[in-house]
């Protein structure tokens, strides 16, 4: 039975199961843990044991420090589209929509999902690395021994900040994202002008697809926020665990916020 199993483990199909078990495992306790530290830090908001120099700090950072790599991104898609989209309307005769095509691209889907990429790439990733390396030159650790909360000093100031601050991001990031598409179609398209451009806009445009991508987006940038700090606060090791942590809290941010888009496309829009 010894060899028999022995073989066993060598086989390609046990090692594939190993693996995959382990991913599953990783997983769940990576969920878990992140759900428990929501619930902590909706204790302390319940509380109202807020730092608010703290939560001022942070908001500064999530809003102001991102915004021109937002901008950026956001800007850069609706160029891209409104290249491709603009010429094929105008030969099929739709130059008239091309406004609310855009507008409802960026203001349901593009504006928020190009944000939250490049809140995780720049935000994100900085609140792992920042948390992994207080947690492994033994900071955090130090805090406990002054009585006082990681939860409430470390969480909650970023996962409050990012569920306010999103949302004014999006919105103007959405603005230029706009903006830059109805100058590109005056330019890629002929007989579109701006005013044409700008009434289309509104035609399909609803109060409710705004107010959906206000609460898509702070969402998003709490979910961001609990997920990056979440997972540099499990970071071990010295250097090379920081760099797994970041990877992690990366990766681990990109799923949650597609995992959210996906839960409210189907709830509002299926």
């Amino acid at each position: 039975m010894t060899k028999i199993s022995s073989i066993l483990q060598e086989t390609i199909t046990y090692q594939i199961s190993l693996s995959a078990l382990k991913h599953v495992r990783e997983f769940l306790e990576t969920f878990g843990d992140i759900s428990y530290r929501f619930c902590q830090v909706i204790k302390y908001i319940l509380k109202l044991q807020i730092n608010f120099k703290q939560l001022i700090e942070q908001s500064s950072r999530f809003a102001f420090d991102s915004l021109p790599i937002t901008l950026s991104i956001v800007s850069m898609t609706a160029i891209i589209l409104a290249m491709q989209v603009a010429p094929e309307m105008v030969k099929q005769g739709g130059k008239d929509y091309i406004g609310l095509l855009v507008a409802l691209t960026m203001v349901r889907e593009v504006g928020v999902i190009m944000s939250g990429f490049a809140i995780i790439s720049m935000i994100g990733s900085s609140q792992a690395s920042e948390l992994a390396t207080m947690k492994v030159t033994d900071q955090i650790d130090a805090i406990r021994v002054l009585k006082v909360s990681p939860f409430q000093y470390l969480f909650l100031p970023r996962v409050l900040a990012g569920f306010i601050m999103m949302p004014f991001v999006v919105v103007i990031a959405s603005f230029f994202g706009i903006l830059a598409g109805g100058i590109t179609s005056m330019f890629a398209a002929k007989d579109v002008t701006w005013l044409c451009y700008i009434s289309s806009v509104w035609q399909g445009l609803y109060i409710r697809d705004i107010n959906i991508m206000l609460f898509k987006s702070a969402c998003f940038g709490g979910c961001i926020s609990l997920v990056s700090s979440s997972c540099g606060y499990d970071a071990q090791g010295g250097a090379k665990g920081v760099g797994i942590a970041t990877t992690k809290a990366v990766v681990w941010s990109f799923v949650a916020i597609v995992i959210i888009d996906g839960i409210f496309a189907v709830s509002f829009y299926f």
